[in-house]
Order: C-alpha cells, then sequence, then structure tokens
C-alpha cells in the first residue's frame, strides 16, 4: 500500500514539514524536485499549490493533502475533510479572507460595492458570497500584490490576513469577513474508503494533532518534600492534574506536569520559592489527547 500526499508547495511548505517532523515524520524537500523523500515506506509525496491540492485530491491523483479550508471551498471539491489541523504561516491559529476598501472611500458594507470592481485570488467564493448579499459586482482575478490595486485598478479586494497588518500598511480598511479559514487534512473519497489507506490517514491524524496540540507547550519535572507538596501545587496550572510520584528518599515526591512556554519564565522561581528542588524543564514534540 503506498499513500500518495500532498505537500503545500509555498508559504505552507515549511510549516508544514515542520508540523510533520515534530508528529515522527522526516520529510526532505529540495528545490530541484517536486517529489520530497520521506522516512515511510508507505508514502509517497508531492509538492503541490495549496490552490490546486483540492482538485488533485477529489480526482484521484492524490490520496491526501494538506491544504487550506478556503481553497477546497474555491474549487467546490467533494473530499473527505480528515483533520482541522490550526496552523498557518506566521502562526497556529485560523486566517480570514476579509472585504477590504481604501482608508478614504466612502464605502462600510459590501451592499455599497453594487456594480463596482472587487479584486482577488478567491474569484469563486467571492462571487457566491456577493450572490448570497444581493450584490453584483465584477470579480476579478488578481495574480498577485491584490493590496496595491484599490483605488485605481479596483475599488475593493477580498485578501487573506492573519492579522491585518499589511493591509493596514497599504492604507486599506476591513469591512467584512467573506470567509475563515484553516489548514485541513483532506483525502479522497475512494482512498478513505480504503480500510489500509484509511487507517495509515487516521493514525496520521492522531500524530498530527498530536503535534498540534504541544505547541508552545514544555514539559516540567521537580522534586519537592511531602511537607511542600501544596505550596507546589498551587503555583501550577496543569493541563491536567500533574502526576505525583514517590522517590525512594522518604518524605520526597516527584512532579511531572506540562505549562504553556511562555509563562514557564514566571513559574520556576515561583517553584523554586515554594520549596521545589531538580527542576527540569523539557520540550515536547506531542501530546496525545
Amino acid at each position: 500500500m503506498k499513500l500518495k500526499l500532498g505537500i503545500p508547495k509555498g508559504s505552507l511548505e515549511n510549516a508544514t514539514v515542520d508540523l510533520f517532523r515534530r508528529a515522527g515524520f522526516q520529510i526532505t524537500t529540495s528545490s530541484r524536485s517536486y517529489f520530497p523523500a520521506i522516512d515511510d515506506p508507505e508514502i509517497e509525496c508531492m509538492l503541490i499549490r495549496a490552490q490546486e491540492m483540492a482538485r488533485y485530491v477529489e480526482d484521484g491523483v492524490l490520496d491526501a493533502g494538506l491544504t487550506g479550508r478556503d481553497w477546497v471551498e474555491e474549487n467546490e471539491a467533494k473530499v473527505e475533510n480528515v483533520a482541522d489541523l490550526i496552523y498557518a504561516k506566521q502562526s497556529f491559529g485560523k486566517v480570514r479572507w476579509v472585504l477590504a476598501v481604501p482608508e478614504a472611500s466612502p464605502y462600510k458594507s459590501v451592499k455599497d460595492l453594487q456594480g463596482k470592481i472587487i479584486a482577488t485570488e478567491l474569484v469563486a467564493a467571492t462571487k457566491r458570497y456577493l450572490e448570497r448579499n444581493g450584490v453584483t459586482a465584477k470579480v476579478e482575478f488578481s495574480w498577485g500584490a491584490t493590496e496595491v490595486k484599490p483605488p485605481e485598478l479596483a475599488d475593493a479586494i477580498v485578501e487573506v490576513t492573519e492579522t491585518g497588518s499589511s493591509l493596514r500598511a497599504n492604507k486599506l480598511r476591513i469591512i467584512e469577513t467573506v470567509l475563515e479559514s484553516n489548514t485541513q487534512l483532506i483525502a479522497n473519497l475512494k482512498s478513505w474508503k480504503d480500510p489500509e489507506k484509511r487507517q495509515k490517514l487516521e493514525d496520521m491524524r492522531m500524530l498530527l494533532e498530536g503535534a498540534i496540540n504541544a505547541l508552545g507547550k514544555v514539559g516540567l519535572m521537580l522534586n519537592v518534600e511531602k511537607v511542600n507538596l501544596d505550596a507546589v501545587l498551587a503555583v501550577l496550572p496543569a493541563l491536567k492534574r500533574p502526576t505525583i510520584s514517590t522517590l525512594s528518599e522518604d518524605g520526597w515526591l516527584a512532579v511531572n506536569t506540562i505549562l504553556e512556554e511562555s509563562t514557564v519564565r514566571i513559574i520556576i522561581p515561583r517553584l523554586k520559592a515554594a520549596g521545589a528542588q531538580g527542576i527540569v524543564e523539557y520540550p515536547l514534540n506531542k501530546i496525545i489527547m
């Protein structure tokens, strides 16, 4: 059994390869090849642009692939959503396709764009959005640099954003959200019905979701005397209850827990003050719920 897996080429490529590494798969890409190597003999990888991924998965060229929900909807692809993997090129949250206009323009809602020109890479989804809102406007495909087109080349744009900073830098104002998106692991419907391929994909989903769960978190181990245990536990905001075990020396306990990495610099000094000793911080690749 060989599972043909599409890896998104472009902005999500590095984040995807790193996520798979955390999940236990080593993928090696090369600028000279569209077929990355992977250390799993049951998987064959191919680099495909995220915009085209859903179409190739739907047609069966690929058994599965990673792409944005936005491109699945844009292509109206009939595929199985195996997993929502909430990560993006800059962060691990969702992204938005937004309707934006020049700051100085009088437009306040999509209704104000009747008969106007809208530039976007997400043409089909934008047309459906306008139809839902009863607006007729000209939607032009944008090959890039969409933010610089208003007001001379377009009255408004529909563009993807994580923070809105690029839009603000180009003196654009967001008036509505057209679509929210996140990265998905999608599968061909026929492949999903194949028992071997489905099991492989379900195992992959568990490992990838475990890697997502571990992002931004670290493990912490420490020793503490029983008399100081309550004071130490009062400092720890655990993922769930910490694991506590006895040490060979009477009266001493070992505590193991998981923390947000951003809180560790505050918590470790407080743990030390509460009586903790032998504090060890360690990285996490996966947390399987």
